[in-house]
């Protein structure tokens, strides 16, 4: 039996979580900013992070607000990029699958990207853990990261119009995904994923209202299934 408690579980989760802040308070703060700059205001742009907490899906709708996309193009797109967050729900099945639904459903409201990479870690790190201990970490990884990207997200609508251009803030949006991505890049399916879905966003930058960037993450997707099954007919073959 696991000597963690749901209590200290949160805890570890919450140490866990809080380094991300670093990253999440200017990434949450440009959007404030990119979000007055594209007609929004200071409550829309808060209720805009409470409700959907998805950073790339929300600069990605904006982005296409902007350019006057077509609705169905927007919510396409935003859904396309956060199709990870349904790999991410497959993921933790298993963990938290058991959970009472309004704590599932508080689950699925609350994964992120930092929240997922810090539970699934802890997870595989700790076999032993039971539910309580699982809810307890994910939860307490949670904490300090959705608090905070409401709260920056708020100042950054506040004083988005009084930041000088020099002072852009958007090197935070890939340096985030990099510093999150990297690490679970582990076998060759996760590597030929990347590389195909790279390479076609990259060749479809000429693709209108960023379609591009949907044909490229299902190319990346099926890279990375077809590697898969290669790899397990080449294993099971040996």
């Amino acid at each position: 039996m696991s000597s963690t408690t749901p209590k200290s579980a949160f805890w570890r989760g919450f140490r866990d979580g809080a380094p991300f802040v670093m990253v999440i308070i200017p990434f949450a703060a440009l959007f404030g900013v990119v979000a007055t700059e594209a007609g929004l205001n200071i409550l829309e742009t808060f209720l805009f992070s409470v409700v959907v907490i998805a950073g790339a899906a929300q600069f990605t709708a904006l982005q296409l607000m902007q350019e006057h996309a077509p609705t169905l193009i927007v919510i396409v797109s935003a859904l396309t990029v956060n199709l990870r967050m349904a790999m991410y729900s497959a993921s933790l099945t298993p963990h938290l699958g058991a959970a009472p639904l309004w704590k599932r459903a508080c689950v699925a409201y609350m994964i992120v990207d930092q929240s997922y990479a810090c539970a699934i870690s802890a997870y595989e790190r700790n076999p032993g853990w039971g539910l309580p201990q699982k809810l307890g970490y994910f939860f307490g990884a949670c904490t300090p990261v959705i608090p905070m990207w409401f709260i920056a997200s708020l100042g950054g609508a506040w004083v988005g119009q009084s930041i000088p251009p020099e002072f852009a803030l958007d090197f935070a949006v890939p340096i985030t995904f990099l510093a999150l991505l990297t690490p679970m890049l582990r076998t060759l399916a996760h590597l030929a994923a990347a590389l195909v879905a790279v390479v076609l966003a990259l060749s479809f930058t000429w693709m209108p209202y960023n379609l591009g960037l949907i044909a490229a993450a299902m190319g990346g997707m099926l890279a990375g299934a077809q590697s898969e099954l290669w790899l397990e007919k080449r294993k099971n073959a040996g």
